[in-house]
């Protein structure tokens, strides 16, 4: 797989006709299919078809289909964020959510960013940019830094797979209500949980939550090594 179309300008022919196509224009087409209709219908064939043009007419931007997923990814998250000034848990949280709500509108998204596959510029640098947001003074190792950023990232994506599979938790605990109403005294913990939330509220809280969870052991790491 080559990665190289996405780390550099293309050359501009000097002579014959100009390029009919570009990569920006291929890629809104690409993405335009996957967030209507999800990345299983995005096709070399189908992306041309919309875009007027053949098939054989794309391989002369793109080698193929897995480059043509690696545009999309670089053009559906967009250019890393510039965090605000802060500590490193408010850089983190910052650009947790910037990442959660660029997964939100683009789901398909999740599924592209898996395997061996090409990595582009801003793929890389929205991991640059968590890690600089982390610092290098943090008193973790190189390989827990990485950790911190798969960790966070991992945790956006698990919320986006839920959202877009309508499993959130209003929906969650509907279903489980009505069987809860017939077999309840099974489950007296999961009742008393139920109940208590009907009450004082807090549903579909699980993305901030989570998050913050993650941070409070992450500065209770750095705490002790001070």
């Amino acid at each position: 797989m080559s990665v190289e179309f996405l780390w550099g300008e293309r050359a501009v022919p000097t002579r014959g006709p100009k390029p009919a196509l570009s990569l920006e224009a291929i890629a809104d087409a690409a993405v335009a299919v996957a967030d209507a209709e999800g990345l299983a219908a995005v096709s070399m064939q189908r992306v041309a078809a919309d875009l007027g043009f053949t098939k054989m007419s794309l391989y002369r931007y793109l080698p193929g289909k897995a480059e043509l997923v690696a545009l999309m990814v670089e053009q559906a998250i967009g250019e890393p964020p510039e965090l605000r000034a802060g500590g490193w848990r408010e850089a983190l949280t910052e650009w947790s959510e910037l990442l959660f709500a660029a997964y939100l509108r683009h789901p398909w998204a999740v599924g592209a960013t898996v395997g061996s596959r090409p990595l582009g510029p801003r793929e890389l640098g929205w991991m640059e940019c968590a890690l600089a947001g982390l610092g290098l003074d943090s008193r973790l190792t190189g390989a827990e830094r990485l950790d911190v950023v798969a960790v966070l990232a991992g945790h956006a994506r698990m919320l986006v797979q839920q959202a877009e599979a309508q499993l959130n938790e209003v929906q969650m605990m509907a279903a489980v209500g009505e069987v809860m109403r017939r077999h309840g005294e099974r489950f007296p913990y999961l009742a008393a949980a139920m109940t208590e939330t009907a009450v004082q509220g807090g549903q579909n809280q699980a993305f901030a939550f989570g998050l913050n969870r993650i941070l409070d052991g992450l500065e209770s790491l750095i705490s002790r090594r001070c």
